[in-house]
């Protein structure tokens, strides 16, 4: 705890911290917690996602006053799902920019999120002591996947379906258990109310299990301490500074750039992060073209890249079980960064051969999640503001040069060789630069 004595001199507050000392140990760690000195907007990231999974429950919450989850449908064919957010969007008081910051908030929580984690990736801030903490963001992330995948079905609409549909029959591609799970999930063998109901449930439940995951990770960070751009520990009360007032009005700034493009995005583009086939009831007959969301995308690529079966000694593993096994294998080993990563310098800002395969390791992420978006038999092409750059073309014979396909497993292969390969060797034959002695060294000078 902070102290024995209340650092309140308001009686009220200072009664109530004397029977629950809560505001004490915030107080504590705004105040009197040591935070390093030279941290950077990039470490923002962290308290925006914080306030974004705020927004979310509490825009989730008023949604789901109003949410029906039933396929049951009305005498003009749309179903009671779909009729109801568009009673959200259309009757309820403020609610169409109720639902549009629920929905164009998922997208910058990714945002938030996916800065915040690469950020940890670059600075080493999953190595030791914090491993704990970098495995609890890793659970964090899952979660929102999770959660995201849930609530983006709730619309039932054409892709919602469709999503529903694909993902649930991924579990089939488990041996013995995987027709089970799939019941469990639906409630039945088809896609109907009992699914929807329980993807309701879920997406109620689990945002509270993502915030009590999310202050374990707090809590987590006030034990271990931050990380800092250089990756060196706290040597002196010379290296440190308060959270308040430096890094708070730090925060208020990035908070307040960060909440203008999101609400910007809110007012003027709501629809432009997402399907606009999703703005139409489900017809329960699958799209030719099916794209998740795509903060969804990387992971839906290494899903769908294996085409083909794998005979290992007359053991056959379908291409669905190849692709169900990659796209689990992608997020599971995020797990074992801290021990796959053999260097013993942390920021990668003194580690130039590092950097190289890091920011190939960013632009992997979004080849494969242009990979992702587009049709696997086709050329692969990258979306400009001028036109498709194509970077395939048309062999003849049924043949494409440079196919989706073809540049999805190249860059699966090296999401995967990142961790295997290149980290491991890496640490071991680098040359890192000479690190400063303390924070205050270089801040200094």
């Amino acid at each position: 705890m902070a102290g024995s004595r209340s650092p309140f001199k308001n009686p009220l507050l200072k009664g109530f911290d004397e029977r629950l000392p809560v505001l004490r140990a915030v107080h504590h760690s705004m105040t009197a917690h040591a935070y390093p000195k030279n941290l950077n907007y990039w470490w923002n990231f962290g308290s925006i996602a914080g306030i974004m999974l705020m927004v979310m429950i509490l825009t989730g919450l008023f949604m789901a006053m109003h949410y029906k989850p039933s396929v049951e449908e009305d005498t003009y064919g749309i179903n009671q799902a779909f009729r109801s957010v568009e009673h959200i969007m259309r009757d309820v008081k403020g609610g169409m920019f109720l639902r549009y910051l629920h929905s164009v908030g998922a997208s910058f929580f990714f945002i938030a999120v996916i800065f915040h984690m690469f950020r940890g990736m670059y600075y080493g801030s999953y190595k030791a002591p914090r491993e704990v903490l970098w495995i609890l963001g890793c659970i964090i992330l899952i979660l929102m996947m999770g959660i995201s995948f849930l609530g983006y079905s709730l619309v039932w609409g054409v892709m919602s379906f469709a999503a529903a549909e694909v993902i649930t029959q991924v579990f089939t591609a488990i041996p013995v258990l995987g027709d089970g799970i799939l019941v469990l999930l639906r409630g039945g063998e088809d896609v109907d109310d009992a699914l929807l109901n329980r993807f309701f449930a879920l997406h109620f439940l689990l945002p509270f299990v993502l915030a009590g995951v999310v202050i374990l990770h707090i809590l987590t960070l006030q034990t271990v301490g931050s990380n800092n751009p250089l990756g060196i520990d706290l040597k002196s009360k010379k290296d440190t500074v308060s959270f308040h007032p430096y890094y708070t009005f730090k925060d208020i700034f990035g908070l307040s750039v960060f909440f203008t493009i999101y609400l910007a995005v809110v007012a003027w583009a709501p629809e432009r992060l997402a399907e606009a086939i999703n703005n139409q009831p489900t017809d329960y007959n699958l799209p030719s073209h099916i794209v998740p969301e795509w903060y969804l995308l990387p992971f839906y690529a290494i899903l769908k890249v294996f085409t083909w079966d794998l005979n290992l000694f007359g053991l056959v593993i379908t291409g669905k079980q190849l692709g169900a096994l990659a796209m689990a294998g992608s997020l599971g080993i995020l797990f074992l960064l801290p021990w796959l990563d053999t260097s013993p310098v942390r920021s990668g800002r003194f580690r130039p051969v590092f950097k190289i395969f890091f920011w190939g390791f960013a632009v992997c992420c979004v080849i494969l999640a242009l990979v992702g978006a587009q049709t696997s038999g086709e050329a692969f092409f990258i979306p400009t503001p001028f036109g498709r750059l194509p970077l395939g073309f048309d062999g003849g014979n049924g043949f494409v040069w440079g196919s989706t396909q073809q540049w999805g497993v190249l860059f699966t292969g090296y999401y995967f060789a990142y961790f295997i390969v290149i980290l491991p060797v890496l640490g071991l034959f680098e040359r890192p630069k000479q690190l400063p002695a303390s924070i205050s060294e270089p801040v200094l000078a």
